[in-house]
């Protein structure tokens, strides 16, 4: 069995304008000073120049020097926006053009295309870096048509899937030819949100090796998925690990799709890690159990709490729950050593 890395934590809701929140190396300091060994790096400008690292082993060099510096280890690269920006419903165009670039916004199919390079940049700079693992959106085509409602034409959900497969194996491919698994983060709003958009996208996409899970429980309880009878089901798949907590409490006026209300009065919102209502226990003996083979990553988002208190307390909340496993069977000192002609005597055979 394997112990589970960690704790790390993922810089994206951290990166700001003010020390020691506005580079890399800074952020490495700032993570180490809480106690974190690893960060998930979003492919950020300010944080990481994408094309420079998907070119030059000296300029990877030079990143991992920055944090090695610091005591913290690079876990992934994340590809969340630019994975968003793959596949864009129209409806949702003006609200997703500003996390492209300036120069292909307004224009949808540049803004796809431009993502889909960005995505194939991402799976060279994640060679260099000598990860194996990437996490990352699919992007939604379908979303919009989640309720029935009206009607859904007879195989409209069947052929958002099919371009959602064509727009993602050529990036699989390149992920492949770098070695690199993609951990597609199963979000409300993605086409990929739960186990059965996965299956269905791994099918369009024929069981392609490197699609795989971030499995983040906060989203299958807002959802009201079984978030531990996923790990049964999907373990194999599971190569990335977002701890983020999360509580539903539904009230009579609303439930899991919360009325339009801001984060705070969602009868589901996401909380600090030990404010909510996830079972981390349950969930790191089931990471332990299956060989889970990467880290554990703090994703902070919490409707009440200071970022920073978040932070703090999830680094010794990740430390608490890894489970160092055991290298022999608890009860190996009762072994009695019996052999096969034994054996065959004691089932009387």
């Amino acid at each position: 069995m394997k112990t589970i890395k960690g704790p790390a934590i993922f810089l994206a809701q951290f990166v700001g304008d003010d020390v020691p929140f506005d580079n890399l190396a800074h952020l490495a300091d700032w993570a180490a000073g809480l106690g974190f060994k690893g960060i998930q790096v979003p492919c950020d400008p300010r944080l990481i120049d994408l094309d420079k690292a998907a070119a030059s082993d000296a300029y990877c060099d030079e990143l991992r020097e920055s944090v090695d510096n610091a005591g913290v280890a690079i876990t992934e690269l994340s590809t969340h926006l630019q994975g968003q920006l793959v596949a864009v419903h129209p409806s949702y165009d003006t609200l997703f053009d500003g996390f492209a670039a300036p120069q292909v916004r307004g224009n949808p199919a540049a803004r796809t295309e431009w993502a889909i390079a960005q995505m194939k940049l991402a799976a060279q700079a994640s060679r260099r870096l000598g990860l194996s693992t990437h996490v990352s959106f699919s992007g939604a085509l379908a979303w919009p048509y989640l309720y029935p409602w009206p009607q859904r034409p007879a195989g409209l959900v069947e052929a958002a899937f099919e371009e959602l497969a064509r727009r993602w194996t050529p990036i699989l491919d390149a992920f492949d030819a770098a070695g690199v698994d993609v951990c597609y983060e199963l979000h409300p709003g993605e086409d990929l949100h739960d186990g059965v958009t996965f299956e269905r996208f791994l099918a369009a996409v024929d069981q392609h090796p490197r699609a795989n899970i971030l499995y983040d429980p906060s989203h299958f309880v807002l959802q009201q998925l079984d978030y531990l009878a996923f790990i049964d089901i999907y373990h194999e798949r599971i190569k990335a690990f977002h701890v983020k907590d999360a509580e539903f409490r539904p009230t009579g006026k609303q439930g899991v799709y919360g009325g339009y209300s801001g984060w705070v009065e969602r009868a589901g919102r996401f909380r600090s890690l030990g404010d909510g209502q996830i079972d981390f226990g349950a969930i790191f003996s089931k990471m332990a159990q299956f060989d889970f083979p990467g880290w554990a990553v703090l994703e902070w988002e919490c409707a009440l709490k200071h970022p920073h208190d978040g932070a703090r307390e999830g680094a010794a909340f990740i430390r608490r729950h890894i489970i160092h496993v055991a290298e022999r069977a608890f009860d190996d000192f009762a072994g009695s050593g019996v052999d096969t002609a034994q054996l065959k005597s004691v089932l009387g055979i």
